[in-house]
This record gives structure tokens, sequence and C-alpha cells, in this order.
């Protein structure tokens, strides 16, 4: 027998017998949250499976087919979007409901994990109990399913039973056919609302947006709007006050929301803090209008049992119209806009732009580009040359990663950087670019281009600089390429250090230990403080381009540089100016006693053979 949460139940007995909630695999490459989630889950008395990627994943469920699937996105061999739509293409495993589990938290990555057959999304980091919560809601929905079609199969033989005594059993067939409809009226009723404030669901809200899209199809002059709400900083109003005081402000938002809109709109819980409107008009001006009353009541207050607490929306809205085709489009193009609202500064509303569409599409397949160019060697080094202010020679190298894409060329770093920072794949990225400049800068030595000793400096993004095991992985690389730790100089900026002070204080010592050189990249641009450099063993500040640019040979014009390149000086730190252009430029950084200086000037990034070309040809500036 299958209880309301999907658990097994058995008779009483005299002994206590462990009660099996439902059998749950989990697909993720990282084993930490595999444990994690194993743990709760078997904490709630389910039976849990791991796989470690999409292929065992695979093998798992061919061999035993699951209740629920929780299934990472971004994986190496095969990635959850493909392994969910191989399960929905197979009908022994179509019914399977499948929660994807995500670091991306873009919108158009949601609409696609909804339309690739998910049941449900949940952003990493996770939060427990919403773990728990949706885990919990998919399995009552399968046994709910179970349910309906036991009494389905009740039913039928009831019927077969009755129909060779009709005339005695004709009352009570209709009795019991009309207990199966208000029974399958319930559990649509359950399965189609949010069981927290008692809105309709996400299902339910696709559902009605397919009807007002069919009244399009048959009226081209019927019109609709819809509008994607986000709490801002609700995450903050949970980790502070605690969930149970996040449940009481979800449901005085959605209460305060459904008096402002009144029976004429629909009004829907997604999932999370985020809720979705259905406007029965497609006036802009009346949208707008509407939207403008939601913001205003949100500037007021809401009174929980003992707390007070303020909070502001982001809207985005779109305006339904024959063009769309799915109900999922046009939600997908309310959450862009809605994205572009809270990027703009929260409290705000955004009307979805067609453009927006097309610039996410074009990020995607630049996504789809880069994943491909890491495994397709696309990716080159180039390096630009470090130059002694005082003497006007080489003393190192920056490494520069570039992309050479098959189609468009070379892109530029500021196009693909950002995607690669977003979805992890920079981590990837940075420990290759770390190999190739090591092993490079080791083959210039062997090859004894110059007599002069040659360091490489090489930058560590933020989120390289956060993984737990980046000495070991540092360690490796220099064992592998046998360069000395002295000639490597990673580059870190102010931002990625001062997110955790504490921790890169215990790292960036692990790698003074190492003799690696170390350097706070684009100074300036960050905290902007020198007081906390005392708490790091830090060997060189780069001043950011941003600051040289501003340099045209006046002392008057200089700005911080002199006082930085001082200060720096007396903490026994040495100073390279990058994006050095103009021989002016150059003469007043040898003026102010700036130690090192990059840029066009000197020379532009190189491939590694014109780079050697250089070194050969002993330049002096």
């Amino acid at each position: 027998m299958i209880d309301s949460q999907g658990s097994q139940t058995t008779p009483m007995s005299d002994h206590p017998v462990k009660v099996i909630r439902g059998d749950i695999l989990i697909v993720d490459d990282t084993p930490q949250n595999l444990r994690l989630l194993s743990d709760i889950l078997a904490q709630e008395a389910y039976q849990v499976r791991q796989a470690l990627s999409g292929k065992m994943a695979l093998m798992a469920i061919r061999a035993v087919i699951p209740d629920l699937v929780l299934l990472d996105i971004m994986m190496p061999d095969m990635d959850g979007y493909t392994i969910c739509q191989m399960l929905k293409a197979d009908p022994t495993t179509a019914h399977i409901p499948v929660i994807f589990l995500s670091a991306l938290s873009d919108g158009l990555d949601k609409a696609k994990a909804f339309s690739m057959g998910g049941a449900d999304y949940i952003a990493k980091p996770f939060q427990l109990e919403e773990v728990l919560a949706r885990v919990q809601n998919q399995m009552a929905l399968r046994a709910a399913e179970l349910r309906n079609q036991q009494l389905q199969d009740e039913l039928e033989a009831r019927v077969r039973e009755r129909t060779r005594q009709l005339e005695i059993a004709n009352q009570e067939l209709c009795r019991e056919v009309l207990e199966r409809k208000l029974l399958q009226n319930k559990l649509l009723e359950i399965a189609h609302h949010d069981p927290l404030t008692g809105l309709p669901n996400r299902v339910l809200f696709i559902e009605q947006l397919r009807q007002a899209l069919d009244a399009i199809a048959v009226d081209a002059t019927t019109r609709f709007s819809v509008l994607f709400l986000d709490c801002d900083r609700f995450k903050i109003v949970n980790d502070s006050l605690g969930h149970f005081v996040g449940d009481q402000l979800l449901i005085a938002i959605a209460q305060r929301l459904t008096n402002i809109l009144g029976p004429y709109h629909t009004l829907a819980r997604l999932s999370g803090d985020e809720f979705a409107v259905l406007l029965s008009t497609g006036d802009t001006d009346r949208a707008i209008a509407i939207v403008e009353q939601i913001l205003a009541a949100f500037t007021q207050p809401f009174q929980l049992e003992q707390h007070e607490v303020f909070i502001t929306v982001s809207i985005g809205i779109a305006i339904g119209h024959a063009d769309y085709r799915q109900p999922e489009h046009i939600l997908r193009d309310a959450d862009m806009a809605m994205y572009r609202a809270k990027a703009a500064g929260k409290m705000q509303y955004q009307i979805f732009d067609p453009a927006l569409h097309e610039v996410a599409l074009q990020r995607l397949q630049l996504e789809i580009d880069l994943r491909k160019a890491i495994y397709q060697q696309e990716l080159v080094v180039h390096y630009q040359p470090i130059i002694a202010m005082h003497t006007g020679r080489i003393v190192g190298f920056e490494s520069l990663v570039r992309w050479l894409h098959p189609q468009r060329g070379l892109v530029s770093p500021n196009m693909f950087i950002p995607i690669a920072e977003e979805t992890g794949l920079i981590t990837q990225i940075g420990y290759w670019v770390l190999h190739h400049s090591c092993q490079q800068l080791r083959q210039w030595q062997d090859e004894c281009l110059t007599e002069r000793p040659l360091t490489m400096s090489v930058n560590l993004s933020a989120r390289q600089f956060a993984q737990p095991d980046l000495v070991e992985k540092i360690d490796e690389i220099l064992a592998e390429t046998q360069l000395d730790p002295h000639c490597l100089k990673l580059e870190i900026t102010e931002s990625a250090i001062m997110e955790n002070a504490q921790a890169a204080a215990v790292l960036l010592q692990k790698l003074r230990a190492r003799h690696i050189q170390l350097s706070i990249d684009d100074f300036g641009t960050g905290y902007s403080s020198l007081s906390y450099l005392h708490s790091f063993p830090v060997d060189t500040l780069k001043i950011d381009r941003s600051f040289v640019q501003q340099m045209d040979g006046k002392s008057a014009d200089s700005g911080l540089v002199p006082l930085i390149i001082n200060i720096a000086h007396k903490m026994g730190m040495n100073v390279v100016a990058e994006g050095i252009e103009t021989p002016e430029q150059s003469v007043q950084l040898k003026g102010f006693n700036c130690d090192f200086g990059q840029g066009f000037l000197f020379s532009k990034p190189l491939e590694s053979e014109k780079a050697k070309n250089l070194i050969l040809s002993n330049p002096h500036w």
C-alpha cells in the first residue's frame, strides 16, 4: 500500500518495521553533493541510489526503474538535459519525474529544463528544506497517480461485475462513478495548486497560458499579458529569520497580490519566491498601471506575527500575441524581462524586448560553442611581455587565453570569459592556461633564449581561487612541467581575495610557502584600499589600465598612480603598470619610479612562436 507521501506501509505488528518511502536516484558528478543529498533523503526513509555520471545513471535506471531522479545539469561526459531527453524518449522511463539540480540561475536555463520534460528545478547551493519539499511533492504526485490508477482499475472491475446485474447495481454504479469524479477533481486540485499559498502552481498556470494562446488562435484580436515577479533579497529573510518566517512572508505576499489583482486576473506561485500573473488585458499601458500598483503596494512593510519585514519585487512584462506558439515561451520572455529589471536596480519593471531573446540565444550558442572549444582545442594562449621600466628589457610575460572560433575567428575575451565564469567552465580553462603557460616558460628556459631569468604571470579567476584543491592542482602542474615555482607569478583580483579574506590569507600563505610570487591584479577597481594588504603576502601590485590611460605626460593628470607606487614601495612590493600605450605615459611612469610595465607601446599579446622571436631579438625600449 502507498500512503499520501508515496510511502510503502505494512500492517501493524508488535515489531517496528522500517518504512521505505520510495526509490530515488541522485545523479551528480560532485561526490560532496551526492553525500549531502543522500544523507538527507535517507534520514527521511527514502531508498537512495547514486550515480556520478550520465552513463552510470542510465545503467542504474535500466537495472531498476526509480520513483524519482534528482539530476545535475552540468556534468562532463553527458549533461542533464541529454539524460532527461533520453528518459522521456523511452516509453519505459518516460513517466519518471526528473528534478533538475543546477547552479545556473538564468531564466532561459530554467525554461530549457522544463522544455526537456523536467518536473521541477532546484538551484544550487541547496536549501535542504526546499529539496525535501520538492521531493515530497513529486513523490506525492506519483502516489496520487498510482492511487488514481488503482481506483480506476477497481471501478472497471466493478463495472464488469455490475453489467451482469445491471438492474440491481445501476444505482450503486452511478454513485461510485460520481465518487471517482470527485476524487479525480480532488487529486487535480492537489496537483495543480501550491500547498503553501493555495495559489495555482506552475502546471496549472502553464495550462491557463495555453488556453489563452488557443483563444488568440481563434480570434487574433484577443490579447493578454504575463507578469513574472521575483522577490528581491528574499534569501536574506530566510537566512536571517528562518524558513518559517519566510513561509509566512510568502503567504502574506500572495494575499497582498490577490487583493490587488482581484478576480479578473490569475495569480500563481511558480516556485520559491517567484510568482506569475496572467492579466486579462493586452494593453501595455493598462499592464504597466497594474505593475506600478503592485510596486507601490510593496513599499509598505509586511506585518508578520513577530516581525515587520520590508521586501520589494522586480517584475518582467510580456504581452501575449499570435506569434507565440508555446506557453513556456511567453513565460520565458517575461522571466528574461524580470532579470533585466533586477539588473537595473531591483524594485523596477521591464517590458520584454525581442532583442533580449535574440541575445539570450546568441549567448546560449556561444556557451555551447565554448564547451566544444575546450575539447576541440580551439583555445590558445598568447603572451604579452612585461618590461623593466629602468632597463627597458623583457623580464617576463603575462599569459592570456584566446579563442580561435572556426567560424567567428578570434572571439574577444570580453565575450566568452563572463560566460565561462557564470557556467563554471572558467575553472577548467584556468587550469589549462596555467599548465600551458608553465610548460611554455619551461621550454623557453630549456632553449636558453636569454641569460636573464623570466617570469610567467597567470591570472586566477575568483571561482578558481575559491576551489578547495587549488594548491594541490598547482603542485601537480609544477611537478608535471618541472617549472621552478620562483618563476611563476599568480595574479588575483582584489574582489576575489576580499570575498573571504580569512580563507584567502591562509591560501596565499600556502602559495608563498612554495615560493610562488603573488600579484594583485587590476588594483584600484575593486576595494581600492591599501590597508588590507598588510594582511596578505603580496609581491606585486598591478595598476589597472584605466588609471594609466588617464595619464598624458603631465604630472597634474597622473591621478593616484604616484601615490599607489609610493605606498606599495614602502610596503615592500613592486608595481606593474598595465595598458601603457604612449611614450609619454612610459616616461611619466619612469619618473614615478614604477618598476615594470606592459602594454601596446611595447607589444600586443603574441602567439608563442612570435613571443619566442621577440625574446631572441633582445629588444630595448
